[in-house]
């Protein structure tokens, strides 16, 4: 019957296998993000890293304290899950909410902390130069490599053309990243609901008896009662 010991059992692990899968998802693009010689030395790819170890070993708790009915493992379960709904649930709200002016704050965060290798590799992948401007300030450093290849990819040129000249970067990227943030928002509010559901759906497996267990009896030798 559904909502039954059984079902709720068979629920709980179909909901951790599919963690398990979303978190072999999350391992495979941030190591496929670190073989990028692109995004080598931005933090979100550790962060991705971090997110997807630390989600299948919650899963793979999960699993066992549902194959065993095991309450120890479930309570455990329930309260890591629950705050990681809470942590989960605050970041993706906090995602939806960020407008553009943070965006481009956040943005300037991550072009800075790159080094110039990185910056001349987005230009070229992007099509652009510098990352608000491809102005050089005077008596100051450069923020962001040469612009000839970019201008050249821009033009569909091998000479330089002062009638055609790339965008600032941060032109290109701002619908790319709004989308990346709405997207990631998007997806965290789902999955930490579906978080909040496999704490509810433990809770109840965790208090139903199991019709399959057999409470010990004591037995005795016939000789050792008392009449």
């Amino acid at each position: 019957m559904c909502g039954g010991f059984t079902c709720s059992k068979n629920a709980l692990i179909a909901l951790n296998i599919l963690y398990v899968a979303v978190a072999s998802i999350l391992i495979s693009v941030a190591v496929y993000g670190q073989a990028s010689s692109l995004v080598t030395n931005l933090p979100i790819v550790g962060g991705i890293l971090a997110c997807g170890v630390f989600l299948i070993l919650i899963s793979l708790l999960g699993l066992a304290g549902a194959m065993k009915h095991h309450q120890v493992m479930l309570f455990f379960y329930m309260v890591i899950l629950f705050l990681l709904f809470l942590v989960q649930f605050s970041i993706a709200c906090a995602c939806l909410a960020v407008n553009s002016d943070q965006q481009e704050m956040l943005a300037q965060q991550g072009w800075n902390q790159v080094d110039m290798d990185v910056r001349g590799q987005v230009q070229e992948r992007f099509q652009c130069c510098g990352f608000q401007s491809r102005d050089f300030k005077p008596n100051t450093t450069s923020d962001h490599p040469s612009c000839v290849l970019a201008d050249q990819l821009c033009c569909n040129s091998l000479t330089i053309r002062d009638d055609c000249q790339c965008q600032p970067c941060m032109e290109k990227l701002k619908e790319t990243i709004d989308y990346a943030f709405k997207l990631c928002g998007g997806i965290g509010l789902f999955f930490s609901f579906t978080e909040l559901f496999a704490v509810w759906l433990a809770r109840r497996y965790r208090n139903q008896p199991d019709p399959n267990y057999k409470e010990p009896h004591a037995v005795f030798p016939r000789k050792n009662y008392l009449y």
